[in-house]
């Protein structure tokens, strides 16, 4: 579908005068072929990217970490995540039961995410949203976010939505530390306007990772891109170990939530 053609049905969406209307056409266009999600709702890129032309980021000078570091991350990813989902089975199983209980629809969703290199993946969460979520199209999540079910927000603050991804780390897909994946529709509108954003697939993403427990919702793209170049340059076993300290942390207390 050509590019004008999206941004039309955009605008029909944001100009109806029913919600249900505003569904209507947005649900159509997520199911257009050819697309991977829903496009971009309208408003959202201009409190992403405020208009201050194209942001340059420095220049990435080296992929931290040496062939053993890489190796033993790999080799700890695997195994801790392998047994990881055989420990929490049945912890899986009653939070998958309860997420179905408080609001019908799928208690696990699949999203379409850039990983390494550019390769998209998908990749695997337990279900913090109403099923509607996103009927005005794709949104940038938010610390207040008021898609999130009640219990949803309870995961997110634990961070026990993620647990899902630990197969996504045996897979091979993402690492437990690294920056974020993001979705494709929003990678490709922050690559046309931030400068360096692609240098993020230098490395396999993380579950958590240094962005998110030094910023988290609160920052803009540009300032989560250079958390991540400084992680990409500096990874090592002492700044993950720290990562991972600060991400227990949150999941115990709840405080700092990203």
């Amino acid at each position: 579908m050509p590019a004008s053609d999206v941004e039309e049905l955009l605008e029909a969406a944001d100009a109806v005068g029913s919600e249900r209307e505003a569904k209507a056409v947005l649900n159509a266009l997520c199911h257009t072929p050819g697309l991977t999600e829903c496009p971009i709702a309208p408003d959202v890129l201009a409190k992403l990217l405020p208009d201050e032309g194209t942001v340059v980021l420095p220049k990435l000078k080296r992929i931290g970490g040496g062939p053993v570091y890489r190796l033993a991350k790999r080799a700890f990813d695997v195994v801790a995540c392998s047994a990881a989902l055989v420990v929490l089975a049945i912890p899986m199983g009653a939070i998958a039961l309860m997420i179905k209980r408080q609001d019908p629809g799928p208690a696990i969703y699949a999203q379409t995410r850039v990983g390494r290199g550019g390769k998209l993946f998908k990749v695997y969460k337990f279900r913090s949203m109403y099923i509607d979520a996103e009927a005005r199209g794709a949104q940038w999540a938010a610390g207040d976010d008021p898609r999130v079910t009640p219990l949803g927000r309870k995961l997110r603050n634990s961070r026990l939505d993620e647990i899902p991804q630990f197969w996504n780390v045996v897979k091979g897909d993402m690492s437990l530390i690294g920056p974020r994946p993001e979705r494709p529709v929003f990678h490709e509108a922050f690559r046309d306007r931030i400068d360096g954003w692609e240098q993020r697939l230098a490395v396999r993403p993380g579950i958590t990772g240094l962005a998110q427990v030094e910023g988290g919702y609160e920052l803009l793209p540009k300032e989560k891109a250079l958390l991540d170049i400084e992680y990409i340059e500096n990874r090592s076993v002492a700044m993950d170990l720290f990562i991972v300290w600060k991400t227990l942390r949150t999941m115990a207390t709840g405080e700092g939530a990203r």
